[in-house]
């Protein structure tokens, strides 16, 4: 089942329970998805992997605005962003811990040949094409350089 069926699914189902937050949360969902489907250019049908960049931006962007709502003590739009961000997260696939990243990156620089920080970009665009969806690129960048450098 496509992601856009399944986050109407939900939708109708957080209807009928009456959860708020979890209907923001889908209703996010859905227009980021009807947003990417209709951007000039855009293909029919939205792939698996651009419906997982679009989540992962929509995660993104909720964790910069929580960051930013705490820093500023407002705990009513932090509870918000966070119950949104804890809506979105289960529609991602299973995220690779930071040992995991560590081992596979390892394998990565032997197969490519990186030996210094001269060769990041080089590893960097190898890793994220490779690892989109299971690890945040920040992540993959904080391994990289420290096996590196």
């Amino acid at each position: 089942m496509s992601l856009t069926l399944q986050i109407d699914q939900d939708i109708k189902q957080a209807m009928l329970a009456k959860d708020a937050d979890r209907l923001r949360g889908l209703r996010a969902i859905k227009s980021a998805l009807l947003l990417t489907k209709t951007e000039k250019g855009a293909a029919e049908e939205l792939t698996t992997e651009a419906e997982i960049k679009v989540l992962q931006k929509l995660i993104k962007q909720r964790k910069e605005s929580a960051d930013i709502y705490k820093a500023q003590n407002r705990e009513d739009l932090y509870a918000i962003e966070a119950a949104e961000m804890a809506v979105i997260e289960p529609y991602l696939p299973q995220q690779m811990s930071r040992d995991a990243i560590e081992v596979y990156l390892k394998d990565l620089l032997t197969r490519v040949g990186a030996t210094s920080v001269k060769d990041m970009g080089k590893v960097m665009g190898a890793a994220n094409k490779e690892l989109a969806g299971k690890a945040d690129g920040k992540t993959i960048s904080e391994v990289v350089k420290q096996l590196l450098g």
